[in-house]
């Protein structure tokens, strides 16, 4: 019987043409949309936990509540030790250390005296450790416009924009107006090396990035950081995994008490960002859904129309005695077969489209030029192996579930009418 209906199927292009372009094209877009959200969202938290939040972080407790200011006076003490035991307690995560700050950075002329200033909001990291993957984690070195990498201390980056406004050269020599973590002000020196462009406004128009032991020196911060950034060694963020983490370090070392006790977080407490997971999360089934529901609705119509020509051939079945289980049993092993085609041929489509946009992305810089989020300006799909199987589900079931609403009417037919019809 299966090779009867193939062959009905391959045979008869007005039976199964149309059913296998509606099933390919809803496949294609379930397939083809689940992996441009998935790269969407997936590049904003992945830039969002490099730039900012790691998967996990440690801050005091008063640094936490205020973050947006960049309270460095209310940092992390004897980091070290911390390092070493959060190293030894959950030896799966990479710990780095990272200093914000902001200021006003001062451009002097060939006398020394004040040229042009403008505001900064710079980054500490560690840039001359071999051990660490800090440049390549704020992919630093692919955002190089000018110069080179600090290859020593006193050595700082800043934007290619700010450079440009303010005629800055590699080589030239830059002072920032901060202040220490005790309150006391200063105006250390660095020599830029080279400028960046990250392709996010909210880091190009003042940014400067310096080595952490610069920091440490300059804004007397030795042994002190404002935030010990987690990462998961094999790159991918793990909610159940930081959810524990977050639970057991807070329930040791976090006193509710104490201001400057540490306090972990982790990268879903942050309301934007929980947001944009839990839309990731979400929204392959809400896809699904969606296309189930209205390629059902299209393959309902579909079959309705296809019942109604073949509305002879059914009533010669029943004639010869055929039941009416059979008939629909047939309809809807067709259906599989159709919707098997569809989907295979819709998921190749859709797999092959995400991954020509994973490698190749799609530039929308000239869009976010006043974009204060933290977000892509060159958005990529992502395949993952979900994708290879998820088509099949609006696939199978719309086809099979269109089809099975149409056949119904089969049991409908009455042997009178029957008869009555192969007399005409």
């Amino acid at each position: 019987m299966i090779k009867f209906l193939i062959k009905g199927i391959l045979r008869d292009k007005s039976r199964s043409l149309l059913p296998v372009i509606v099933v390919s094209l809803g496949v294609f877009l379930t397939v083809f949309m689940s992996g441009w959200m998935k790269g969407i969202f997936g590049d904003m938290i992945d830039m969002n936990a490099n730039y900012t939040m790691g998967h996990v972080k440690v801050m005091t407790r008063a640094y936490a509540e205020n973050e947006e200011q960049i309270p460095n006076d209310l940092a992390l003490l004897d980091v070290d030790a911390l390092t070493r035991q959060l190293s030894a307690e959950y030896p799966n995560v990479e710990w780095v250390r990272r200093i914000m700050f902001g200021g006003l950075l001062d451009v002097p002329d060939e006398n020394g005296e004040t040229r042009a200033q403008g505001p900064a909001a710079g980054r500490a990291v560690d840039l001359l450790s071999p051990d660490f993957k800090e440049a390549e984690r704020l992919n630093i070195p692919k955002s190089l416009v000018q110069g080179r990498m600090p290859q020593q201390q006193g050595e700082v980056l800043i934007s290619d924009e700010f450079a440009r406004r303010f005629n800055v050269a590699i080589g030239d020599d830059i002072s920032i107006l901060g202040s220490t973590m005790y309150g006391s002000m200063v105006v250390p020196t660095f020599t830029v090396c080279g400028t960046l462009n990250f392709g996010m406004a909210m880091l190009d128009r003042g940014a400067i990035i310096m080595d952490i032991t610069d920091a440490e020196l300059a804004f007397d911060m030795q042994d002190a950081a404002g935030e010990l950034l987690g990462y998961f060694k094999d790159g991918q963020y793990n909610d159940d995994e930081a959810l524990l983490m977050r639970e057991s370090f807070n329930a040791v070392y976090s006193d509710v008490n104490d201001e400057f006790s540490p306090q972990m977080v982790r990268l879903r407490d942050e309301a934007t960002l929980k947001q944009y997971l839990e839309m990731a999360d979400n929204m392959s089934a809400m896809m699904v859904m969606i296309f189930v529901i209205a390629m059902s609705i299209v393959l309902w119509n579909t079959g309705l129309l296809g019942g109604l020509r073949r509305y002879t051939e059914y009533g010669v079945r029943l004639a010869l005695g055929e039941e009416k289980g059979h008939i629909f049993r047939t309809i809807i092993y067709e259906a599989l077969m159709i919707g098997s085609i569809g989907s295979v041929l819709g998921s190749a489509l859709g797999i092959g489209i995400s991954y020509y946009l994973q490698e190749n992305g799609i530039d929308f810089s000239a869009m976010m030029k006043n974009v204060t989020m933290m977000m892509p300006t060159v958005y990529r799909a992502k395949v993952t192996p979900d994708l290879f199987y998820i088509g099949f589900i609006p696939g199978l079931l719309a086809m099979t579930l269109g089809n099975a609403l149409a056949g119904y009417a089969i049991y409908k037919r009455k042997t009178a009418q029957l008869f009555k019809e192969l007399e005409v």
